[in-house]
């Protein structure tokens, strides 16, 4: 880890007017750098990429069928707005990994809803106390739908930048076939496989890939939440992982000092912050 890359990060954060908490992995080295990564964060979406590892524990442990069915049904259509099947018309039939992609790749909540019904809020946070993210807490699989639209969404569940860096990185060595990795997430190497797929997918390329080289692959889940933006994943350089990186932006202002609006402000410097790691790994 080169201290030009923690002061060039950290000089990022510093001249913002909000909180950004960062963490970063060197995937070839091992070596590891954060800005209040252990600091307990809203998560947003992000929490997702726990969803998905802990439906496919299930899935190897045979209490769920990626062939099994989900329904979109018209209750689910109402709350907070996110991925693309609000649009769509009720009784929408496809299977489970299908909602597991559509959870990841559009962030869509409808899709969120049903994974977390079958895998349950208490069996999530299992899976994350199993696997180590002792400063992440579900509360609510999405934001309930019967909440004011000016309610603060962000209590849905906390995490931090470190154990989301430690997640992706058990998932990656998963994919590599590492006995521990595979036993610490109960999955196969097929089902780790078929996780960085999904991430990699992603659709939501504003944050962490922002900047990068066009076509560079990331695997990612983003998250947007009511005072901040959220980002977390893998970045590859010529196929093989380079570096992971979590960020958290917080008490993103409005408006900034320039007249432009705080959210841009929060996704562009995600976008700086994936950029420094890669000029400088």
């Amino acid at each position: 880890m080169t201290q030009a890359l923690i002061e060039k990060l950290n000089a990022i954060c510093d001249a913002l007017p909000f909180a950004t908490r960062w963490s970063f992995r060197n995937v070839r080295t091992g070596e590891s750098a954060g800005r209040e990564g252990a600091v307990g964060t809203p998560s947003a979406s992000t929490r997702k990429i726990a969803y998905l590892m802990a439906a496919l524990r299930d899935v190897r442990h045979g209490r769920i069928d990626l062939k099994e069915p989900v329904v979109v049904t018209e209750d689910l259509m109402k709350g907070a707005v996110s991925g693309v099947f609000y649009n769509m018309t009720p009784g929408l039939t496809f299977p489970f990994r299908d909602a597991l992609v559509q959870m990841i790749i559009t962030s869509d909540n409808t899709c969120t809803t049903r994974v977390g019904e079958r895998v349950t809020v208490p069996r999530l946070n299992e899976f994350c106390r199993s696997v180590g993210m002792n400063g992440t807490v579900i509360k609510h699989v999405v934001p309930p739908r019967d909440m004011p639209v000016d309610s603060d969404f962000d209590f849905v569940a906390q995490t931090t930048a470190d154990d989301q860096v430690h997640l992706l990185g058990l998932i990656l060595d998963a994919k590599a076939g590492d006995a521990k990795a595979l036993a610490t997430l109960g999955i196969t190497q097929p089902l780790a496989e078929l996780a960085i797929d999904i991430l990699g997918w992603q659709t939501l390329r504003m944050k962490i890939p922002g900047l990068l080289p066009s076509g560079t692959k990331v695997a990612n889940k983003t998250g947007t939440g009511r005072n901040g933006a959220m980002d977390a994943g893998i970045v590859y350089r010529n196929g093989e992982p380079l570096y992971i990186l979590a960020a958290y932006t917080h008490d993103v202002p409005q408006v900034m000092p320039d007249g432009l609006p705080g959210f841009a402000a929060s996704i562009q410097t995600i976008a700086r912050l994936s950029r420094a790691c890669w000029d400088l790994t």
